[in-house]
């Protein structure tokens, strides 16, 4: 019998953990129940003496194993080379959490910029500075102006349309409201429909691995907001928006895909002919960078910080706060253990304003075919724990 003790690395980054023990039986380890789709590294002591080993949590298989062991054995297994599984080893841990950043991406310098990463970034930089002059420019029309487009944009538009509707194919919706519903999203600027739709697409099909667009395990800051500024990289693992045939073939998602720029600018211009640099700033710059970092969120704290209700394989966490700001995406955990669910927050407690207003939908007849988990679905996935 050996006891692991305590992640690999340096004390600042990695507090005590409680023991867990581990049979070893001819040299061969037997299964360990930590449930993670990335690797926890532990210090093995058996007879007094001490190895590094790491362990990555699910089946068996290529995929795991090679993951499983000492770096020497890593290596051995296939994949990386012995120096490659050392330096993955050189990582750290994400604060008040336990996931693991395995290999950080550079966030600005020594890495290459495409003409799309810096106009992405320009745009992105743009609204915070336009944000800088919300205090002296405060009203109160101003600030509900804001308001407004935030639950237009960020409700109607991200959560309900592009993610729920678009991307899950949750409920159906009438085309001229489905269309409404996108519209309102495309003037959140994140995004035109189809490259918006084929990312998140991505992501639950890689989900924190080493093609997801947007994984924690390669730094907070490149879940947060850093990937949007690095196209090759997405490309690179991912390819281009190839999983979106149901978005492209429609002609209104495509016009709106090539001439995408031009609707969050008309919208600016309205906003200054109705109300000036008020309402410019405070209903174009604060209310974008607000749904911004709502939207940002839920690829990096409800991956990192929050429950896991439902053993998912992966690091996404029900977030209650981020859930109250991002009308109920917070049940992040929930989502990923029922991606086609209409509803998010599956207790009676947990506040998820979008699945309200698809009920709202749907006793007027405008939302058919919702889906929802069936109580044998939550069992069987409730056995996995």
């Amino acid at each position: 019998m050996a006891l692991i003790t305590s992640p690999l690395g340096k004390s600042r980054h990695y507090p005590f953990l409680p023991t867990r023990r581990l049979n070893i039986r001819n040299g061969v380890s037997l299964a360990l129940n930590v449930h993670s789709s990335y690797p926890k590294l532990y210090e093995l002591r058996t007879n007094g003496k001490r190895e590094k080993i790491a362990f990555f949590a699910g089946p068996s298989n290529k995929r795991n194993d090679k993951y499983n062991g000492t770096p020497q054995a890593m290596a051995e297994a296939g994949g990386s080379s012995l120096e490659q599984q050392q330096e993955e080893w050189n990582c750290r841990r994400i604060f008040l959490s336990d996931v693991i950043v395995k290999r950080e991406r550079k966030f600005f310098w020594g890495r290459k910029w495409s003409t799309l990463d810096v106009g992405t970034a320009s745009v992105v930089l743009s609204m915070h500075l336009l944000s800088l002059f919300a205090p002296f420019c405060f009203n109160w029309s101003a600030f509900w102006v804001a308001f407004g487009l935030y639950v237009i944009t960020g409700l109607l538009g991200i959560t309900l349309s592009f993610h729920r509707n678009l991307s899950h194919r949750s409920f159906k919706l009438p085309k001229w409201l489905e269309y409404l519903f996108a519209y309102c999203g495309v003037l959140a600027l994140q995004g035109n429909p189809i490259d918006w739709v084929s990312t998140h697409r991505y992501h639950h099909q890689f989900c924190d691995s080493e093609r997801d667009p947007h994984s924690p395990i390669e730094g907070f800051w490149f879940s947060h907001m850093s990937w949007l500024f690095d196209t090759n990289s997405v490309v690179e693992r991912c390819g281009g928006p190839n999983n979106v045939g149901d978005l492209e073939k429609q002609p209104f998602y495509k016009f709106i895909q090539d001439t995408y720029i031009l609707h969050p600018f008309a919208l600016a211009v309205l906003l200054y002919a109705c109300g000036g640099v008020p309402f410019l700033v405070w209903g174009m710059g604060v209310r974008t960078i607000w749904v911004y970092h709502i939207t940002w969120l839920v690829n990096s704290a409800c991956h990192v910080w929050g429950k896991q209700a439902w053993n998912t394989g992966d690091l996404s966490r029900n977030n209650w706060w981020v859930a109250i700001l991002a009308f109920g995406e917070g049940w992040h955990n929930n989502h990923h253990a029922f991606e086609y669910s209409a509803r998010h927050g599956l207790e009676w407690w947990q506040l998820d304003v979008t699945w309200y207003v698809v009920m709202l939908l749907q006793v007027v007849g405008l939302a058919t075919e919702v889906k929802l988990p069936t109580q044998l679905q939550k069992q069987r996935m409730a056995a996995l724990n």
